[in-house]
């Protein structure tokens, strides 16, 4: 069976890391993706991408409406194997700090976190304000991974690309998933 990752991309800025992660997820036939995509990250998509919503969907499996609280990723019969949203609106994060699964990532979410399984969240605002860092903070105490997109230069990135692949690399690392995505530390000896 293939393991079964959700991928919830909110209305932060930064979908870039949602789309290298996607891809990269895609090129493994172990792993079978569902997505979810709210609203304002499709926003995001227009103004911080030249990859078109059809073009992302098309990168999944399985893609949901953020508005569908009856699809199969908001139910806990539905076995996963984890959830990652990237990137992690300040919004979408309070909510699932509250317990407020208004919308299918926090649902979701929410899911992951009563059948404890994986979630792993990538906060994207700066600079944070001590609600935010209340609202992380609780749910790390919840076993929730927050993984912010802070770069790594022992790897010695040359492209924005490489900062984003390194990202990713850690987000697979957190969900099992065996990459060689980008250096690591102590590669370059």
């Amino acid at each position: 069976m293939k393991k079964r990752i959700v991928i919830g991309v909110s209305g932060a800025s930064g979908i870039i890391y949602a789309i290298d992660l996607i891809k990269r997820l895609k090129a493994d036939s172990t792993i079978e993706t569902h997505g979810i995509i709210s609203d304002w990250a499709k926003q995001n998509l227009k103004l911080e991408s030249e990859v078109s919503l059809k073009e992302l969907e098309g990168m999944l499996d399985y893609h949901y409406s953020n508005r569908d609280l009856g699809a199969a990723v908001a139910s806990g019969s539905f076995l996963t194997d984890g959830m990652v949203i990237v990137p992690a609106s300040m919004k979408t994060v309070a909510g699932i700090s509250m317990g407020f699964g208004d919308s299918l990532i926090s649902r979701a979410a929410d899911v992951s976190l009563k059948e404890q399984r994986k979630l792993i969240l990538v906060p994207r605002e700066t600079p944070l304000n001590a609600i935010h860092l209340e609202n992380l903070t609780k749910l790390a105490r919840l076993g929730v991974q927050i993984i912010p997109p802070i770069p790594a230069f022992y790897s010695q990135p040359k492209t924005i690309e490489d900062i984003v692949a390194h990202q990713s690399m850690k987000l697979m690392d957190a969900l099992g998933i065996e990459n060689h995505v980008s250096g690591r530390w102590k590669d370059n000896d």
